[in-house]
């Protein structure tokens, strides 16, 4: 018999704890596993107008992980509604649409417009992101900023929020406080760190962007670090994230107070990644004698 690896966040309830991150999911992805095997997906940011994203290189990799300034490159909202949710919606997995906007108006209104839609399981709120001007880092490094948004949003939908904080702030937990007295059902942490590459021989930067944000096992120890701080300091449920690559990696985060993870590069590295990390938790439990993962 197989160990169970249900778990519950908050309103959540997840047939494992390995949910694919924003950013490194999308339905490419189904050419090497069903999405119905992991606990659940979250899309790439939904804004309300189309964004180009940032000049090219974008992506850069370093040791032991990478740096990216897509720039939240996405078609808008209503070609989302359109064209992606309908694939979405047809998912066996719990379902998690990604949003930013530059302003808590934004943000509002796009939770609006999703409010509405079926198959959305729940909103995280991309505050975060380090690669755009306006909106993102401006929201996410300040509490007032974040508790207006996220009281906005909870006011215009039913669903539960997510609320994806950043490390590139002064007080981690001072933000996390902030979201859940904004209304957040659910913290996820942490995006990535705001970083830089260059070239030594020419003393450019390689992304077209100058700085990017960096993920993978490289932010690990400090993705742990920021999420034990928040998952004691804070009354509702945590996700971690932030270089997580095995069945062990996933247990650790858990074990500092996390309830599930989400997993991002390492769909870079391996697009099937997700779903052998699952198959790695049943097979660790199972040797260890352990019947449920929220019961070692």
């Amino acid at each position: 018999m197989l160990p169970d690896l249900k778990v519950s966040v908050g309103p959540l309830k997840l047939k494992n704890p390995v949910v694919l991150a924003s950013g490194t999911f999308s339905p490419e992805l189904g050419r090497y596993f069903r999405p119905a095997r992991v606990g659940g997906v979250v899309t790439k940011s939904v804004t309300l107008e189309p964004r180009a994203g940032n000049l090219p290189p974008r992506l850069v990799e370093t040791t032991a992980g990478v740096i990216n300034s897509i720039g939240l490159e996405n078609p808008g909202l209503k070609i989302f509604c359109r064209e992606y949710l309908p694939w979405l919606q047809k998912q066996k997995t719990t379902r998690i649409v990604s949003i930013a906007g530059e302003t808590a108006k934004e943000f509002k209104q796009i939770a609006s417009v999703l409010d509405r839609k079926k198959g959305i399981d729940a909103l995280e709120l991309n505050i975060s992101c380090p690669n755009i001007a306006k909106g993102g880092l401006t929201i996410g490094v300040s509490g007032t900023a974040t508790k207006e948004v996220v009281r906005k949003v909870r006011r215009a939908t039913r669903r539960p929020l997510i609320v994806k904080l950043s490390p590139n702030v002064t007080d981690i937990v001072k933000i996390a406080r902030s979201a859940v007295a904004g209304g957040a059902d659910i913290i996820s942490l942490v995006n990535t760190f705001r970083a830089l590459a260059v070239n030594w021989r020419t003393g450019q930067p390689l992304l077209g962007n100058v700085t990017g944000g960096l993920s993978g096992p490289a932010i690990k120890p400090m993705a742990l670090w920021l999420v034990a701080r928040v998952a004691q300091a804070v009354e509702v449920p945590v996700m971690g994230i932030g270089g997580i690559m095995t069945a062990e990696d996933v247990l650790e985060f858990m074990a500092v107070g996390a309830r599930a993870v989400q997993i991002g590069t390492a769909t870079l590295v391996d697009p099937a990644a997700p779903v052998k990390i699952v198959k790695d938790l049943e097979k660790l439990l199972a040797r260890e004698k352990i019947r449920s993962i929220t019961k070692r």
